[in-house]
């Protein structure tokens, strides 16, 4: 019992300083290399000018954070939401699904930069539309993952529930919805970085209005100034927000959510 359980304190502590000394690395590199190399600031700033300038620019950032921040989150769970009714009407009916699964695929391959000045003209240079093209962005992911777990439900349980003469809906919301929890939280894994980016795509060209402050306009601010250090502030603080996000997501699969994925991990295993 107590090697058990060294052996799997061992095993959280080699997973969690992993990511450090790989980060650690990186950041020698690059300061290695700035320094060895004699590179400009304008093309490749020092780790420390970097986070002398995230300080700096912290008032702008914080409110860049919530902005963007706010924006990704109503648009992951927008994307949560109607994705995953979207996957249960998909379970549903294998007509409806091979007519609308190809819309579906379509607003993941369909590049954003393209519609996004559409989605300005018919919905407004505001918040909206970022959650807008958020939600665009993130969905796929939610909805291919769910649809997956509603239909990959066990035979026997199926059979089970025919048997007993469960009805089309019992046998939605008793079985196939219970067994597309962890599917769903997979799917959210992977939107939540999505949601992010979508939201920052969309404040590129929401921005551009200068009536908005989130992390897409600052960064296009900062270009325009050839401000690379601020650039890479930027990047660093929403690359932390993406970070967030996912962890957020975990830790509501381990906590409110467990009772389903703890048991869907538990047949996987088996």
């Amino acid at each position: 019992m107590t090697s058990t359980l060294t052996h799997k304190t061992y095993a959280v502590a080699s997973q969690s300083i992993a990511p450090v000394v790989v980060l650690a690395l990186v950041v020698g590199l690059w300061h290695f290399a700035v320094s060895y190399f004699q590179i400009p600031p304008i093309v490749l700033p020092s780790p420390w000018a970097v986070l002398t300038t995230l300080w700096k620019e912290r008032t702008t950032l914080g409110r860049a954070i919530f902005m963007t921040g706010s924006a990704a989150f109503l648009g992951l769970l927008s994307s949560v939401i109607l994705g995953a009714f979207i996957a249960i009407l998909f379970s549903q009916s294998s007509k409806l699904r091979s007519a609308l699964y190809p819309y579906v695929i379509f607003l993941q391959t369909v590049p954003i930069v393209a519609i996004a000045p559409l989605l300005i003209i018919w919905s407004g240079s505001n918040f909206r539309t970022i959650v807008l093209v958020s939600v665009i962005i993130s969905i796929f992911p939610i909805v291919s993952n769910t649809t997956a777990g509603l239909l990959s439900i066990n035979e026997n349980l199926r059979d089970l529930f025919r048997l007993q003469g469960a009805s089309r809906l019992q046998t939605l919301v008793k079985l196939r919805i219970p067994a597309a929890i962890s599917h769903l939280v997979l799917g959210a894994r992977i939107s939540c970085g999505l949601a992010v980016i979508g939201a920052i795509v969309g404040e590129f060209f929401v921005g551009n209005s200068g009536r908005y402050d989130g992390l897409g306009t600052i960064m296009t601010l900062w270009q325009g100034r050839q401000n690379t250090t601020g650039l890479m502030a930027a990047v660093l603080v929403s690359t932390i927000l993406g970070v967030v996000f996912f962890l957020s997501v975990n830790i509501l699969s381990r906590t409110v959510l467990r009772r389903w994925t703890l048991a869907a991990n538990l047949e996987s295993d088996g």
